[in-house]
């Protein structure tokens, strides 16, 4: 990513997924400065998911551009696009996904497999690995521990270090507080916060909960940025 270059750029975008009865989504203009935080707003069935599918090149636009560091990810190809993402960007999925029969040190180290420039980044996996879990205020036990047998916060905060680690430009969080009570939110995003601000990335979450917004640099309600748009049958 060049110094001049947002870490997240939408511009003119415009996308539907297919089917008579379909739902489309337009931008004209969204950026995201490097290493800045930003909350995007918006209601369920508004638009979210659909956007982060867009700036993850899941899915691609019909027209417009989505710059992650510079690069337009609508413009590469299948595969590229998957090691681009790999590469450029931590997520961190509001179900988490991972793998419950895999250790919570696999589960950090699964996109490094991946992503070789991300790999290089981290001089020891494991013991990143490790560090993170304990920045993340996990047990010391926790590393070797099968990911399905722990608690839902923790296997949040798994979910957090196998997005940071490697220090992705971009991290994407997809309502990943939703299941937490008021306290417990505070504390974790007080958590995450300290570690992105160590790597120095750039952090874009979405939620329908307006009360987290006094953490971030931005908070932007996604109706101010995108039109949703329903075609009936």
């Amino acid at each position: 990513m060049t110094p001049e270059a947002p870490a997240l750029s939408l511009k003119d975008v415009r996308f539907r997924w297919p089917g008579r009865a379909s739902f489309g989504l337009s931008v004209a203009e969204f950026r995201v400065a490097p290493g800045e935080s930003v909350l995007l707003i918006g209601e369920s069935g508004s638009g979210k998911s659909t956007l982060l599918s867009l700036i993850c090149g899941i899915v691609t636009a019909e027209a417009g551009q989505v710059c992650v560091g510079g690069t337009d990810i609508a413009a590469l190809r299948a595969g590229a696009r998957d090691r681009f993402r790999a590469e450029r960007i931590g997520v961190i999925f509001q179900q988490f996904n991972l793998l419950p029969y895999a250790s919570v040190t696999d589960n950090i180290l699964l996109p490094l497999r991946f992503a070789p420039e991300r790999r290089r980044r981290v001089a020891d996996t494991r013991a990143e690995s490790a560090r993170l879990c304990a920045a993340l205020g996990l047990a010391e036990d926790i590393p070797g521990t099968a990911a399905g047998r722990l608690s839902v916060g923790q296997q949040q905060r798994v979910a957090v270090a196998r997005a940071l680690i490697g220090e992705p430009p971009l991290i994407v969080a997809d309502e990943p507080t939703s299941a937490l009570d008021a306290a417990t939110q505070d504390s974790f995003l007080g958590l995450l916060f300290g570690q992105v601000a160590a790597t120095g990335s750039s952090l874009l979450m979405v939620s329908h909960d307006e009360r987290l917004g006094g953490r971030f640099d931005r908070v932007v309600p996604l109706a101010e940025i995108a039109r949703a748009e329903r075609r009936a049958a």
